[in-house]
């Protein structure tokens, strides 16, 4: 099939919508970039609030000032593209590469490890994280780890390997993340933005043999992010954040620096391995002096 997206409309497609990834799609899209998402029926997002995938379950998401909207087709998704949004569709496996090849493909899914994508999907190819090797699966990766090289563009290499330790906020770490004590279905008595107290319950896993397991706060803080309600989930699967900053309130409904900080990184590699395929040849100015 004939794409549809003109050649002057730089389609970007980004797989995974979750609050890192809303941050590259959120930069791409101010640069003018044309941005297609790529995510799974069920997405997992913990940071429901700044992640675009909530327009899977709720047919339009909002980020800031920029507003994502689910499509079944690459004809739906061009007209919310002529719209001035950002179109989202369920489509974990790229079959919509059958019907278009992007200006440049980035995986933001953040699985620590390779989903399936390969070099040949678009002529510019990013992986977010550890799981890429540059030059191998992906053209580049960016580093996602907390630290001096946050956001760094590798092009040869990998990420840094996985530490399964979250940054460290206000001293606190490991702590500030909370994982399923039982398989079955959350049930929230918090939501996001809520001030939790340490050893607090804040939901139960409703297991199948009906026992119900309660989910307690690690400390105290604010609630930053909550997987959604009646989601179903495996003992161990991620389901809270706890911020032990009480005061970043704002900061549930607003693009983490994390987030901004990859997607400079992406917006770097797209142009510097944009202006490589189109053959740009910077020349050094000269001046007469005399």
């Amino acid at each position: 099939m004939k794409s549809k997206i003109k050649s002057c409309d730089k389609l970007i497609i980004v797989r995974g919508g979750g609050d890192i990834a809303t941050g590259t799609i959120y930069k791409l899209w101010k640069c003018g970039f044309s941005v297609l998402v790529l995510e799974t029926l069920n997405p997992s997002s913990i940071r429901r609030f700044v992640s675009l995938s909530e327009a899977v379950y709720d047919g339009a998401a909002k980020v800031e000032d920029l507003t994502a909207r689910r499509v079944r087709s690459l004809d739906q998704a061009w007209e919310v593209i002529q719209e001035g949004d950002v179109s989202v569709m369920v489509d974990p496996d790229c079959k919509i590469l059958n019907e278009v090849r992007p200006y440049a493909l980035v995986d933001a899914i953040l699985a620590k490890k390779n989903l399936g994508t390969t070099r040949d999907m678009s002529d510019i190819t990013i992986g977010l994280g550890p799981g890429f090797t540059a030059g191998i699966d992906v053209d580049l990766c960016v580093e996602t780890m907390r630290g001096n090289d946050l956001g760094r563009v590798i092009e040869h290499g990998s990420p840094l390997a996985n530490t399964n330790t979250p940054g460290v906020i206000a001293g606190y770490g490991k702590e500030r993340v909370i994982h399923s004590p039982a398989a079955g279905v959350l049930l929230a008595s918090h939501k996001i933005g809520d001030i939790v107290k340490k050893d607090e319950e804040i939901a139960v896993i409703a297991a199948p043999d009906g026992e119900c397991v309660p989910v307690k706060a690690t400390l105290s803080g604010l609630l930053r992010g909550m997987i959604r309600d009646n989601y179903p989930v495996t003992k161990g699967f991620k389901i809270c954040d706890i911020d032990p900053r009480k005061s970043e309130y704002e900061n549930c409904f607003r693009i983490s620096d994390k987030a901004r900080c990859v997607a400079g990184g992406v917006l770097e590699g797209i142009l510097y391995l944009g202006r490589r395929l189109n053959g740009a040849v910077i020349q050094e100015e000269k001046y007469d002096l005399s």
